[in-house]
């Protein structure tokens, strides 16, 4: 950040973009949510950056958009420094891409990740490929990290965690939804938001989903990237040799928190959860959102995608690092299961020399090399 002449952090609501931003930089601070700052940002943006000559924090920018032509002139002089928060990334894609591209760093900031949360040091795509050592962790645990999920505030404070997260989907559904798509009828997309949530973890079928919804494909769509952009869901792209059909096959679906899952699932016990029918698809849905966070928190694209071939047999997650292919099994169970290693053994035997090291993720704590594949828990990675 102190390199950059400006720095955009984006994310989704509550991930802590201004308590990092405020921590880091003793630069002032405005909030363009409030809507006196609002009004003088959009009535005068000229005036209004003129008040902070060394350069400032401005807060959820997208609530001005009118300020980012300004912001350009002032970033090409080199004129202090400046950090910018958003939320709504809908909003402001084509304002950024326009107006700041080049002049401006963009940084994703990811809920917490689990290393975070236990205090220890993060994990690194390297260390991803070797056995750890890490204390046990037992299955009640498990399901109390899949239900709190990387939040701030729900982790720091567990007791407020059913009241949480059911304000954040209202306040996202009532005020950034209906801002974005001018939807009126909220309670059709609570419950769009909820069939989506049933479906994390799967190859995404727009028509299934929208035939579910009651609403059209093309409403579909748009209602998926809002909360794409939005920083709830992640669509996870097949990987092929050809670039091209990443784009145009379907991609896998996946929220980027479980806390939310399981609020919108109903899922409120971890004695609920230990046994309900998704458990599989939440537990893979929270290790792909630390994968992720790996390199998200290293100002990098996560360079992941999954694979399935036309017999259905699937790899979960393939990282791609410079034409080596690692490929990923994620499975709930406790107990390693040899059939677990089978896929990962076939995969590799096809892809030949873009094979990399094998991993298994799974819900115990077995932590070792076996047949090749590398075995790691779900509390150390």
């Amino acid at each position: 950040m102190k390199a950059a002449r400006a720095v955009y952090l984006f994310g989704a609501r509550q991930t802590g973009k201004t308590t990092l931003a405020r921590r880091l930089s003793a630069l002032p601070y405005a909030s363009l949510e409030d809507p006196e700052t609002r009004q003088e940002a959009v009535a005068d943006p000229k005036g209004f950056l003129a008040r902070f000559p060394k350069g400032a924090i401005l807060d959820e920018v997208q609530r001005a958009p009118e300020i980012f032509s300004y912001l350009q002139r002032i970033l090409d002089e080199r004129k202090g420094k400046w950090i910018l928060t958003g939320s709504q990334n809908y909003l402001l894609l084509e304002s950024v891409t326009q107006s700041l591209a080049g002049r401006v760093s963009l940084l994703q900031l990811a809920p917490l990740s689990f290393s975070e949360i236990m205090g220890r040091s993060a994990s690194t795509p390297a260390s991803l490929r070797s056995p750890g050592r890490v204390e046990p962790l037992d299955r009640e645990r498990l399901w109390e990290t899949l239900l709190l999920g990387g939040y701030p505030e729900p982790v720091t404070e567990p007791e407020v965690r059913a009241f949480w997260h059911a304000d954040y989907v209202r306040t996202f559904v009532e005020r950034d939804v209906r801002q974005i798509l001018n939807i009126h009828d909220t309670l059709a997309f609570q419950r769009f938001l909820q069939l989506a949530a049933g479906r994390t973890g799967q190859i995404l079928n727009h028509t299934q989903l929208a035939s579910d919804a009651g609403i059209s494909a093309s409403a579909c769509r748009q209602w998926l990237s809002v909360l794409e952009t939005s920083g709830i869901i992640h669509l996870l792209r097949p990987h092929f040799r050809n670039f091209n059909k990443r784009i145009t096959k379907s991609p896998k679906l996946y929220f980027n928190d479980t806390g939310l899952v399981c609020r919108l699932l109903g899922i409120r016990e971890s004695g609920i959860l230990s046994t309900h029918p998704l458990v599989g698809a939440i537990f893979e849905t929270w290790v792909l959102s630390e994968l992720r966070k790996i390199w998200l928190n290293q100002g990098e694209e996560p360079p992941l995608w999954y694979w399935r071939d036309p017999a259905g047999i699937e790899i979960d997650v393939l990282i791609d690092e410079g034409g080596i292919l690692h490929p990923v099994e994620i499975k709930s169970g406790a107990t390693v299961d040899s059939q677990w290693l089978a896929a990962l053994k076939k995969w590799a035997d096809q892809a030949g020399n873009e094979a990399g090291q094998p991993i298994l993720v799974h819900g115990g704590d077995a932590e070792h090399v076996r047949s090749g594949v590398v075995l790691r828990s779900w509390s150390g990675i």
